[in-house]
């Protein structure tokens, strides 16, 4: 889809990092190292951004900007550097970039950039309370937001989300990391009367102080150094729906006490303005943390406690879940076997009585990234505990790679080239990494720690991926 898609202008190295967040998060990606690659794919493939270097060798971003004004709806541009300045910054921005970022780029940061999601069906009475299947809830394309579970503890949160979902009030989401939280935030959203209006998410523990404010409530042109244009903050952009303060219990005291000014008044301060500026928002928030706990301790405000904690909701961690955990391995599993054009998988007694004994540390997350790899591994299936590759060193698969070819016969640098520099079609990241690897391979002569110092990733990773291959039926 065009509002999925993204365009990184760089080499390999600088951007695989974010290819497995962004699959997870389910959008696609396309890689340009030349100016007229990089306007062929914006044409052909409508991303929603584009991050590019500020120079390579035959390209500049100058020169991207100054296409803008020939392509209709020409995306933000994002220009990211290895050791960038001011004056650089400033540049790149009068000539239209929407932002100026320093390396690494990292998903927390990208993700603020994306589009939001348009609202889509919302479980009906029925879909929550039937005995018989998985309740859920569906936000986000293709499924993106599902909420599956049908133990009591998950009906009784999902029953009360629904109840209080068309008010005003503030809810505050309680549960261990990786338990759905932003889920069901989106769910809270979408089932809402701002579902029209803009969902607007931001991670309080991605920015320090002084950037947390701006990015929340903006700041005027000149406010302090790199502040070269007005900038509106997340209260403003989220005006008339609804905003999620994720981790709200990293946030500095200091600007708790401008927060909670906002929830009382419903009104701002940019950043070195001089003007209050009236917001219509809703505002939810997250933590992993036990709030209260933190109160007592004086990290935490507790007149902001009270004014967040209208509504609690806490979630059941994957372990107190039971049956759930079958119901969402299946979903997950049935979702990959769609996604990698593979046949219907089950698991056998002994993969389910793993599962279902199993504590599940990392919660929904963890079982969502295990699903995947059993997925990859299992082949024809059934699929059984081996497969979730609990510890990988007990993994013994042939180790031989011929680099001279790839899985299509043609020489391993020319596929590569071929599959992302030459035809700039937009393909899944697990594509787009298989073709990176087998590229850095073809230019190591095979070497594998060559390989990864190259991509940036660790030997461990390299190997898992080009395990995963060889169960896909890739001769490596």
């Amino acid at each position: 889809m065009p509002d999925s898609t993204l365009l990184f202008i760089a080499e390999p190295q600088s951007v695989t990092s974010v290819f497995s967040p962004l699959k997870e998060a389910g959008y696609q990606a396309g890689l340009a190292d030349n100016l007229a690659g990089a306007i062929n794919f914006i044409k052909k493939s409508k991303p929603c951004l584009i991050f590019t270097r500020p120079i390579m060798q035959g390209y500049s971003a100058q020169a991207l900007l100054a296409e803008a004004v020939n392509i209709e709806n020409f995306p933000p541009v994002v220009v990211f550097s290895r050791t960038g300045s001011a004056d650089e910054a400033l540049k790149y921005m009068e000539l239209g970039a929407r932002d100026y970022w320093l390396e690494p780029l990292s998903w927390d940061k990208i993700k603020l950039m994306l589009p939001d999601e348009k609202p889509a069906s919302i479980p009906s009475e029925e879909d929550l309370n039937a005995p018989d299947k998985p309740a859920t809830g569906s936000t986000g394309t293709q499924g993106r937001y599902q909420i599956i579970g049908r133990h009591p503890a998950m009906m009784r949160v999902l029953g009360l989300a629904k109840q209080v979902a068309k008010s005003k009030a503030t809810i505050l989401i309680s549960g261990e990391s990786g338990t759905g939280k932003e889920m069901f935030a989106r769910f809270l959203h979408h089932h809402s009367d701002r579902s029209d209006n803009p969902f607007v998410a931001i991670n309080c523990a991605a920015l320090p102080e002084h950037l947390l404010e701006s990015e929340l409530f903006g700041h005027e042109k000149g406010s302090f150094t790199g502040a070269i244009n007005r900038k509106l903050g997340k209260f403003e952009l989220a005006s008339g729906g609804t905003i999620l303060l994720d981790e709200i219990t990293e946030m500095d005291l200091g600007l708790q006490a401008k927060l909670l000014r906002v929830l009382q008044e419903g009104e701002i301060d940019r950043v070195g303005g001089v003007e209050t500026v009236k917001v219509d928002v809703r505002v939810l928030a997250t933590t992993n943390r036990d709030i209260e706990e933190t109160v007592k301790e004086g990290k935490f405000r507790q007149d902001l406690f009270y004014r967040l904690n209208v509504i609690p909701l806490k979630l059941p961690a994957l372990g107190q879940r039971g049956n759930d955990i079958m119901l969402l391995a299946k979903f997950f599993v049935d979702k990959n076997c769609t996604e990698y054009g593979l046949a219907p998988l089950n698991f056998s007694d002994e993969a389910r009585k793993w599962l279902l004994d199993y504590e599940w540390p990392g919660n929904v997350r963890e079982l969502q990234n295990l699903m995947e790899r059993a997925v990859l591994l299992a082949g024809g299936g059934p699929i059984e505990s081996k497969h979730f590759l609990n510890d990988p060193d007990a993994w013994m698969p042939d180790e031989t790679y011929d680099p001279s070819e790839n899985d299509t016969g043609t020489p391993a640098d020319q596929g590569a080239e071929a599959g992302i520099a030459g035809s700039f079609e937009v393909m899944p990241i697990s594509e787009m990494e298989k073709h990176l690897i087998i590229k850095s391979l073809g230019q190591t002569s095979g070497n594998r720690t060559k390989a990864a110092d190259l991509l940036g990733i660790s030997v461990r990773t390299l190997r898992n991926k080009l395990n995963d291959y060889k169960k896909q039926g890739l001769e490596l």
